[in-house]
């Protein structure tokens, strides 16, 4: 039986797999028409699969065209003659293992150029390119470069600068097509910040999987074994991971192997809730990747934080630095409207948790008296939000100027990080489960609380006017029909000098909301009283 991998390539013989056919049909056809194409996307979202799915059909399919995979992920720490010289051995495995898939032999024309050709610099490739296109008998040679900001830095230049001779000449036309793909861009590479040797680039864009890809991916699994998922459940996947393959696939290996849910039983969203669990707090390969780069410089915690927490937003340009980084990292992607967005909620979940101290100081104050969260249950069990809510209010005047003195969280998102904190600590000893929800406007913290049964929808902003402070109310309302809820709690922080307590219910069209403003202390008050 095949499974869902997270270890690298996807195989289709033991893994499921997404086809990704009209992708895969896109960049078949700009082969034919001859270009140069780059795809630089982060880690882990399935660049080496696609490109090994789209040269197997290739193979199969396009007899005329010759595919020469390589891969220059050990390639870094050569010299420049070391690099060519290796290159050239790769050149040649790869130039034979297309011939032995298609069981044929080279001719010996080609066998003799083989033998006799040596690289040692950017020119002699080109020439070699030129000996081989005359000896192919009108095939077409598709150069495909996996990771390649592998490449060493000396030879970036003259490589691209030989390919480009090759693109715009009127005589040479071998290689007829390039693919390059890797992480960093070409500009990121050029590390002499001169105009890029490359600028014929046709950008391939590799999208993240759609939810009619995730039904396919959970089908094949259906198929095989029986079990099926509710769409819920596939739906939920899709929103939480936002489609990033390595996401995906890891649910699908908790949810089909590690849970060990009887085969008799349909896949549920009970299901979803305890692996959504682990995924927030496991540590694998992706997970450690972007917490590990989020970390490489303090400027990008506030970056991060004002993406997530202000509806205005910061406008999105690879033209910024820090912006740039945390793009090819695969953190943030623009937006529909221009604006930056964290790239999924589970990426978002992860990102709160990392910058939110271990212990704010202030837990032994939430509570006034002898109570506890396990007395916002009622009696039958269910959760009294308000109530909680409430009590948060109340605790924030309580503690007052003490919230400056949170550890490592900038004053201005302090507010929704105690939230934050107080609804997460209470999920966990009722039991319950909590995640963030897809936005559906900038500067929105969708907290969803499962417990019981019931579903609960907490939605945190900055104050940003009255204006906003209304629009958000408006949102909130048309989520809450989208997801048939009939009441839906509204938290903003007043960030202002002289901020306005606020808390009212309203009701319409059966929905209600319970609002809160919430100010923030700015400062801590003078030591020192004055004298009448």
């Amino acid at each position: 039986m095949r499974c869902f991998e997270t270890r690298g390539p996807v195989n289709p013989e033991k893994n499921y797999v997404v086809s990704r056919t009209e992708e895969t049909a896109d960049f078949i056809n700009r082969i034919k028409i001859g270009r140069y194409i780059v795809l630089f996307a982060p880690r882990q979202t399935g660049k080496t699969t696609f490109f090994k799915q789209a040269i197997n059909v290739l193979v199969t399919d396009e007899p005329n065209i010759i595919p020469i995979q390589m891969n220059f992920d050990t390639y870094a720490e050569l010299s420049m003659s070391a690099f060519y010289e290796c290159l050239y051995e790769d050149l040649r495995e790869e130039i034979v293992n297309v011939f032995d898939r298609r069981a044929s032999v080279p001719p010996d024309t080609l066998t003799e150029l083989l033998d006799d050709t040596i690289l040692i610099n950017a020119f002699s490739m080109r020439r070699f390119f030129s000996k081989f296109e005359r000896v192919l008998n009108n095939q077409k040679v598709l150069l495909i470069i996996d990771e390649f900001d592998g490449i060493p830095q000396d030879a970036v230049s003259g490589f691209l600068n030989a390919l480009r001779h090759v693109y715009l000449s009127d005589n040479l036309h071998c290689p007829y097509s390039v693919g390059i793909v890797g992480v960093k861009s070409i500009a990121q590479l050029n590390y002499d910040r001169s105009i890029s040797p490359f600028n014929i680039q046709d950008d391939f864009n590799l999208p993240n999987f759609t939810l009619k890809q995730l039904q396919e991916l959970f089908s094949q699994y259906t198929e095989e074994t029986g079990q099926d998922f509710t769409p819920e459940v596939i739906e939920i996947i899709q929103k939480q991971t936002g489609g990033q393959p390595f996401l995906v696939n890891r649910f699908g290996q908790i949810l089909t192997h590690e849970m060990d849910i009887p085969k008799t039983q349909t896949i549920s969203i009970e299901h979803f809730l305890v692996a959504h669990e682990q995924m927030l707090q496991e540590q694998n390969t992706n997970i450690t990747h972007l917490l590990t780069n989020i970390r490489r410089n303090p400027q990008y915690k506030r970056t991060l934080m004002k993406i997530v927490s202000y509806e205005r937003g910061m406008k999105f340009s690879l033209d910024n630095e820090i912006m740039n980084e945390l793009a090819t990292y695969g953190v943030i992607t623009i937006g529909t409207d221009g604006m930056c967005e964290i790239i999924n909620p589970i990426y978002k979940h992860r990102i709160i948790q990392a910058f939110s101290p271990l212990f704010n100081g202030l837990e032994n104050e939430y509570f006034p008296g002898d109570t506890d969260f396990e007395d916002y249950l009622t009696p039958p069990g269910h959760i009294d939000l308000e109530r909680l809510l409430d009590n948060f209010r109340d605790f924030i005047a309580r503690v007052g100027f003490r919230i400056l003195q949170v550890p490592d969280t900038p004053q201005e998102f302090v507010g929704q990080d105690l939230l934050y904190a107080y609804l997460d600590q209470f999920v966990s000893i009722v039991r319950g489960a909590m995640y963030l929800e897809v936005q559906t406007g900038r500067g929105r913290i969708d907290l969803i609380i499962f417990h019981n049964g019931r579903k609960y929808i907490v939605e945190t902003k900055i104050w940003e006017g009255e204006r906003r402070f209304q629009s958000g109310k408006k949102q909130l309302m048309t989520y809450l029909k989208l997801e048939q809820a009939i009441e839906g709690y509204y938290v903003v922080f007043d960030h202002r000098e002289t901020p306005t307590s606020l808390t009212e219910t309203e009701t319409a069209d059966d929905i209600t909301i319970r609002s809160y403003v919430i100010p923030v202390v700015q400062e801590r008050p003078s030591s020192t009283s004055s004298i009448p």
